[in-house]
């Protein structure tokens, strides 16, 4: 396993649609153990490949405290929500900053596992919110676009200037 660089905001990188996985086998295994070791070492309760520049479709979460929940979705989609419920998100790729973000309080998902297995989840609370949160990046989507335009021009100025004073 390796651990994986997060790209962070304002990376163009982040704004790739992720392609559909196709083929399963040894190559995905490997990129879902590595995005898993990533994920924790950072520490967070969710990655998509996306922000570790892989352009495929898949995302892992572990919402519990103690890495006890360990969940891969390759390919999901969202085939039902209920609800609106607005949560407080953070994100790997934009560190640092939290915003309340409205989303569906309930999903039914579709995706397949890293060995190719279909299956169907109905979720709600942190995990839905995580879920959602990682889909929108597959579809080169951030966190920071559901926030109004004034405090996502704040954040990328933030994010800008950190960038000019690190070089």
């Amino acid at each position: 396993m390796a651990k994986l660089q997060i790209l962070h905001y304002p990376d163009p990188r982040l704004r790739t649609i992720a392609k559909p996985v196709s083929v399963f086998g040894d190559e995905i295994e490997r990129i879902v153990a590595d995005m898993f070791e990533t994920m924790y070492g950072a520490p967070g309760i969710g990655l998509a490949a996306t922000q570790v520049n892989i352009a495929k479709r898949i995302l892992v979460t572990d919402t519990s405290r103690d890495g006890s929940d360990p969940r891969c979705f390759i390919n999901p989609q969202i085939v039902e929500t209920r609800g609106i419920e607005q949560m407080e998100e953070g994100c790997l790729s934009v560190p640092d900053v939290f915003e309340n973000v409205e989303r569906a309080e309930w999903i039914r998902v579709q995706a397949f596992d890293q060995h190719g297995t279909a299956f169907e989840l109905e979720l709600d609370g942190l995990l839905a919110v995580c879920v959602q949160h990682e889909i929108d990046h597959l579809d080169g989507k951030l966190f920071v676009d559901h926030l109004s335009s004034l405090k996502r021009s704040r954040i990328r100025r933030k994010f800008e200037k950190a960038q000019k004073q690190a070089l």
